[in-house]
This record gives structure tokens, sequence and C-alpha cells, in this order.
């Protein structure tokens, strides 16, 4: 399934790498996890100087593989603000390594941060 293009910066790209593979050839989905929360992370941390948590990740559904060589770009939006929490998306879409030209959604997640104190306790995004 071909997929348009996205407008504007993703907050991480990244290229896939042999030591990412499963036995089957494809990407392992909690090296995608781990990407997911990290480009959820760079967006909350653009709110405030502060130290996020992830506290939650909704469900995850990987619609097509990811290869050796494909570039990901993790594209990032606030859905929600609270007083110490925030909600990130975070759209997944891979372009083909072997035909540059391809681009297709990979997966949609949503984040839930807790901005903490050094203490680890929850603190105010905003002062």
């Amino acid at each position: 399934m071909q997929s348009p293009v996205r407008q504007g910066c993703p907050a991480i790209r990244v290229v896939m790498m042999p030591r990412d593979t499963n036995p089957h050839g494809t990407i392992f989905g909690g090296v995608l996890l781990s990407y997911i929360d990290q480009a959820g992370a760079v967006e909350a941390r653009q709110l405030a100087p502060r130290r996020f948590v992830t506290i939650a990740i909704d469900k995850v559904e990987f619609r097509q593989p990811v290869y050796v060589g494909d570039v990901l770009s993790f594209y990032t939006y606030v859905e929600n603000v609270g007083r110490t929490s925030v909600r990130v998306r975070v759209e997944v879409d891979a372009q083909r390594h072997g035909d540059p030209s391809q681009h297709v959604h990979v997966t949609t997640a949503t984040i839930v941060y807790v901005a903490t104190d050094e203490h680890g306790s929850k603190t105010p995004i905003r002062p």
C-alpha cells in the first residue's frame, strides 16, 4: 500500500540495519517500539525542559513489514496536554530501500508521558 509523502519534518529518521532483524528477515517489532518511544519523547520535550517518562503506549498494529535498508520516518503530533501529562501520536512511514520512491505507512501509536522531577515525582509541565 503506497503512502503519500508527509509534509513537515519527522522527529527522527532511522535506517534499519541487519542487527535489527528477526529470524524471518524483517525488523523486530520491539526495535520499532523503541524508536516510537524515542520520537514521542522528542516531541514531549519540546513542550518544556522537563524529564518525561513513558507511562502508556496505546495499541500498535504493524500494517506493513519493515526491511533492512528501509528509512523510517517518525512523525509526531501532540494530541493533548494536561497538567503533568502529554499524549503524543507517532506515525511511522517507511521509504523502501529497493525503491526510494515507494513510501508505506507502517504503524501509528499514541504514547502518554508524564513530567517528573529529579526524584521521580510528577511535576507540572508548565510552571
